[in-house]
């Protein structure tokens, strides 16, 4: 097996489409986000990604049948004349190594060089390490003129933040996207990196679909964001309940 091989189901006819990557990374902003984009865009599978890079691993389905882990590569024709066409990578994972990361981003922008991508988006979140009730959305671009053109929407760039840089994909298709002569924009939700944050995501989704001219129904985000609250709310009662608890208990041994 090749290091890394893609397996075209069909070859879409679309015109200088907008690729947009949502792996999974911190609090799994960046792919809650582009799964709901291709769930609410009908968006349609055109190609598979597979890699030694990736564990060496199948995910089994509630049907009792297996899948080798991958990405996936979805496009949306627009229906809109002010719209854009779509690419949207989704997957299990990304690479496991650095060489890895190298290998399939360089292999994505292929594939971007192919469909001749005229713009990337990278989704993602960044890691608070707290709960955040609103989130900010966060960015980082590939020239400053985008950087202009994207506070518009609301994002903001904080100077020095993320400090740390942006690791794995969402980083590697900006800088090595440079390289290709494609302009490029990170878009990084506010998370508190401890679980999945359909809350973040949502707020990604929003800026997104404003720079994309495409309406999206959030119900099932939103929803899930409910679900996530109240789970967080009972582990501060929790919290609290054993902190009391200990203080009772070093009274009594006072």
């Amino acid at each position: 097996m090749e290091n890394v091989i893609i397996n075209y189901l069909q070859k879409p006819d679309i015109n200088d489409p907008i690729l947009i990557e949502g792996l999974p990374g911190v609090g799994n902003v960046g792919k809650l986000a582009a799964e709901h984009l291709i769930d609410q865009l009908h968006a349609e599978k055109f190609a598979d990604l597979f890699s030694k890079h990736f564990p060496p691993q199948v995910l089994v389905g509630e049907d009792g049948v297996v899948k080798l882990v991958n990405n996936e590569l979805h496009f949306v024709k627009s229906s809109n004349k002010d719209g854009f066409d779509l690419i949207i990578l989704v997957g299990d994972y990304q690479g496991m190594t650095p060489e890895g990361q190298y290998e399939l981003a360089s292999k994505i922008l292929e594939v971007a060089r192919e469909f001749k991508v005229k713009k990337i988006f990278t989704l993602g979140g960044y890691g608070m390490g707290k709960v955040i009730e609103y989130p900010r959305v966060l960015g980082a671009t590939t020239n400053k003129g985008l950087v202009e053109e994207m506070r518009k929407y609301g994002i903001t760039f904080p100077k020095g933040e993320p400090g740390s840089g942006i690791v794995g994909a969402s980083g590697l298709l900006l800088g090595l996207g440079v390289l290709e002569g494609i302009e490029s924009v990170c878009l990084m939700g506010e998370t508190s990196g401890y679980f999945a944050d359909p809350k973040a995501a949502q707020a990604v989704l929003e800026v997104l679909t404003k720079i994309l001219n495409v309406k999206v129904d959030f119900k099932q985000l939103e929803l899930k964001a409910k679900e996530l609250d109240y789970m967080t709310s009972k582990l501060k009662d929790l919290e609290t309940s054993m902190i009391e608890s200990q203080k009772e208990d070093l009274n009594y041994f006072g």
